[in-house]
């Protein structure tokens, strides 16, 4: 078994096709096909089930993808690791961010990494933990900072704890309802929720339901920051955000926080990464420098 076996595997799982994986690998598709059947010979399955409209894994096939996958971001990590030594180190980085570090830590982290490792490239998703979690195995990406899952990781990653939050009512500016003090008098208002690992129209019911107050009416969901900044900026839907919105300048010219009397808890921060494995050098300096821009308490 050799390691551009596993990479011509891993190509074809993320490209679809035999022709689609060997063009981005720059490789003859003969020699891809060649590769593929070598590999099952030696492991006596077949990975994949051929079909006209592209390749998808079998169950060994999936099963054997899990390991490949950390096999191949492993010796990548090494390869990488040996250039940090050279001093031309060219790698990168890859890290799951939910809304919160995006808004509030990511803007002050983002400089000082670059000026630490202008040659590293940054790969950031908008994400929560559930979404991650096999990219976090596999090792493809190195760690998640963000909202706490309602469950935690199965065995095999760490979550640290690191600070509690809080949320805010969010909605444009000069909207009809800016002058809301107590939740009750929103009742009536449409709200825009975004969430990917949990319901969050059923998190926001709770949240009313513990005020003794019906469930809001929910118009609009949304998986990214961008698509509930429009929505809101452009309806008088209303969100329920972390108070991190109102602490960027992209969004204090946008939108406003309702200055409300109850006090509406976030879920906590955590961060998320395999304990087994060290973070390279880049990735380590650059989760040090979003933790220094944890919220302070309040």
């Amino acid at each position: 078994m050799k390691l551009d076996q596993l990479q011509h595997l891993i190509a074809i799982v993320e490209q679809g096709s035999l022709r689609a994986a060997a063009r981005r690998l720059n490789v003859p598709q003969p020699a891809l096909t060649r590769s593929v059947r070598s590999l099952e010979k030696e492991l006596g399955v077949d990975l994949f089930a051929r079909q006209t409209t592209g390749m998808t894994l079998t169950a060994e096939g999936r099963r054997f993808q899990v390991r490949a996958s950390a096999i191949v971001n492993e010796a990548r990590r090494a390869k990488e690791e040996i250039q940090i030594d050279r001093g031309d180190y060219e790698g990168s980085v890859s890290a799951a961010l939910s809304v919160m570090p995006h808004l509030g830590m990511l803007p002050s982290a983002l400089p000082v990494f670059n000026r630490t490792y202008p040659k590293v490239r940054l790969k950031i998703s908008e994400n929560l933990l559930p979404a991650v979690e096999g990219a976090l195995r596999d090792g493809s990406v190195d760690f998640y900072l963000g909202a706490a899952p309602h469950q935690p990781p199965s065995s095999g990653l760490s979550m640290q704890h690191l600070c509690d939050n809080t949320r805010i009512v969010v909605g444009r500016k000069n909207h009809p309802l800016r002058q809301a003090r107590r939740l009750k008098e929103l009742t009536h208002a449409e709200w825009a929720t975004t969430a990917i690992d949990y319901n969050a129209e059923e998190d926001l019911a709770r949240l009313f339901a513990s005020y003794q107050l019906p469930a809001p009416r929910v118009m609009f969901q949304a998986r990214s920051t961008m698509s509930v900044l429009v929505a809101l900026a452009q309806t008088d839907l209303l969100a329920m955000l972390p108070v991190q919105w109102m602490e960027n300048p992209m969004t204090q010219n946008l939108l406003q926080a309702f200055s409300l009397a109850e006090k509406i808890p976030a879920p906590s921060i955590v961060l998320v990464r395999r304990p087994d494995l060290p973070l390279s050098p880049p990735a380590e300096f650059f989760c040090d420098v979003l933790l220094r821009h944890l919220p302070a308490k309040r």
